[in-house]
């Protein structure tokens, strides 16, 4: 969570030099690249059939759709408001896990998902008045239900290394962004400062491989509502650093809207839950466990 609130404020430093979809592109190639060479070192078997099929399904919603949304909306938006949006994620896993009838459905995600709802409102409302294009924010928020579903679909994939579930994700969502930067005619050339390469390698390297990878760990062990629970310590960590490193204003109204959706999240995602090691809820057929 440490790598995944930090990874906002690095994407506004890429966006604030290269195109968003190019710099998405940029940080998938070279890491789906060093997956599949770990894949070749360690003689890690490439994924066939229902395998391939699954791990590329994911990759084009976390890695392809996700990210270009989060780059789009990371044009304009702080790296703190994308964060208070991610951190509805539980709420709308634990609508998709009853939808793919992997949990029984909660009636407090209800009442949580509403006092949440509220919370995004004021958010919304605190970066329109602060000339945030709603197009950003509406971004922001269907990545939130776009990282749901994947993390749904990835605990139902057959078993397999998460480095090869990785690798032919991070290919199949680099080839989606960059597909998505030809299309909007973007200027695609290499980073001209330092600071952006360091920031593209850290992205690269920490914030996708170490990220992704420490998260189907995570998903081997807990259920996929418990994993999201995780990401409501990511606004605390993208807001400090926001403020910190880029100067990005914390504003009564925004620190009121995001403690509403975390106690939303608390309410219908956390509160009364079972403890994130419980493995009970999970069928056998969904266990990833090696």
């Amino acid at each position: 969570m440490l790598i995944g609130g930090s990874n906002f404020v690095a994407v506004r430093y890429s966006n604030a030099e290269l195109p968003p979809y190019w710099g998405a592109a940029l940080r998938f190639l070279p890491a789906s690249a060093l997956l599949l060479a770990a894949m070749a070192v360690w003689h890690i078997p490439f994924p066939h059939g229902a395998s391939l099929r699954g791990a590329a399904i994911y990759g084009a919603l976390n890695f392809g759709l996700g990210y270009a949304l989060t780059y789009y909306g990371l044009q304009d938006a702080p790296a703190g408001t994308g964060a208070v949006v991610l951190a509805t994620v539980p709420l709308f896993t634990l609508v998709l896990v009853a939808l793919h009838g992997l949990e029984p459905f909660r009636a407090r995600g209800l009442v949580g998902g509403l006092v949440a709802l509220t919370g995004i409102a004021l958010v919304f409302r605190e970066q329109l008045s602060a000339s945030v294009p709603l197009l950003s924010l509406v971004a922001l928020l269907a990545n939130a239900l776009v990282v749901a579903e994947s993390g749904v679909i990835a605990k139902g994939l057959p078993r397999m290394h998460p480095i090869a579930t990785n690798a032919v994700g991070m290919f199949v969502g680099a080839l989606i962004v960059l597909a998505l930067s030809f299309a909007a005619g973007e200027t695609r050339e290499l980073p001209h400062t330092s600071t952006t390469w360091i920031v593209v390698a850290y992205l690269s390297i920490v914030g996708s491989i170490g990220l992704f990878g420490l998260f189907l760990v995570m998903l081997r062990r807990w259920t996929a509502s418990a994993s999201s629970y995780a990401l409501v310590v990511v606004p605390l960590v993208a807001v400090a650093l926001g403020a910190a490193l880029r100067g990005e204003t914390i504003t009564p109204i925004f620190l009121a809207g995001g403690v509403l959706v975390g106690a939303g999240v608390y309410v219908g995602a956390l509160s009364g839950a079972s403890s994130p090691g419980s493995r009970g809820s999970d069928p056998p057929t969904h266990r990833l466990d090696r």
